[in-house]
């Protein structure tokens, strides 16, 4: 059974994918159907507006992903997110397969790529610590639509996030409630029609990478928020082609973590 206090008034199903469960549309509904979701103690059988606090229990065991392991040792763990799945499911699976892991950080749900997680409270604090302080070099893939004019560059724009539809603009210069962003991006190799690109966030805020590149008029393909979707269809480009690809840790040496200093993971 899932059990969760919600975060904020919001629609039920939006609610639940928030918690990052990835319940399909079909089999919410059947659950509604079936008054197999409580809210407050009440069985429902509508998608209802849900306040604060309000406390969800749904009748339902969701089907764990899988642990991709990259590197795993007593303190630390390196999984290979795949595309479609929420961190916080990924997580939950870690945390089945370990007894117990610390949540660190997060990828988009269409993301893929490498996620960290710690399995101890000192691994926790350095990892948290390393992540929040920006020490740690992470880089990814994406395939975007068109060719950029400069093969190599520093982005520099101003993001704002709309919490009503879970997306973000960005604007090249400072707007009310905008935070600086800083994307980092150089090409490895072009067609006729898409580019593959190595960037590197020098800041991280929601959807910077894809929200970023589409302002610049090179949106990642199947990109359904920031993109085309003639053109995706198009290319037949039916995933997010985004992927978190390298990931270097720098820690000091009084670090319980030292020993993995200058280690690099990367999915080939």
């Amino acid at each position: 059974m899932i059990t969760f206090k919600n975060q904020k008034t919001q629609k039920l199903s939006k609610a639940i994918c928030d918690e990052g469960y990835n319940i399909p549309y079909s089999r919410f509904s059947k659950l509604l159907k079936n008054k197999e979701i409580k809210v407050d103690g009440k069985r429902i059988n509508k998608d209802i507006t849900v306040d604060i606090n309000q406390t969800v229990e749904i009748y339902y065991e969701p089907e764990l992903p899988p642990v991709n392991v990259i590197y795993e040792d007593e303190n630390v763990v390196v999984v290979n997110k795949e595309s479609g799945v929420f961190s916080q499911e990924q997580f939950r699976a870690v945390e089945s397969k370990y007894g117990k892991a610390y949540f660190i950080h997060r990828l988009d749900r269409n993301t893929q790529g490498l996620i960290v997680f710690a399995l101890n409270k000192q691994s926790e604090s350095a990892l948290l610590k390393g992540f929040k302080e920006r020490h740690f070099d992470k880089r990814y893939l994406a395939t975007v639509y068109g060719i950029p004019t400069k093969k190599s560059a520093l982005l520099t724009a101003f993001l704002v996030k709309d919490e009503k539809t879970s997306t973000v603009k960005i604007y090249d210069k400072k707007v009310l409630g905008s935070v600086e962003i800083k994307t980092a991006y150089k090409v490895i190799k072009e067609d006729e029609n898409t580019s593959l690109l190595e960037v590197e966030l020098i800041t991280g805020k929601t959807h910077q990478i894809r929200a970023h590149l589409a302002h610049i008029g090179h949106f990642i393909l199947g990109d359904g928020k920031y993109g085309n979707g003639e053109i995706n269809r198009k290319l037949n480009a039916k995933e997010l082609m985004l992927k978190s690809y390298k990931l270097t840790f720098k820690f000091d040496k009084d670090s319980p973590l030292s020993y993995l200093d200058n280690r690099t993971f990367e999915i080939k």
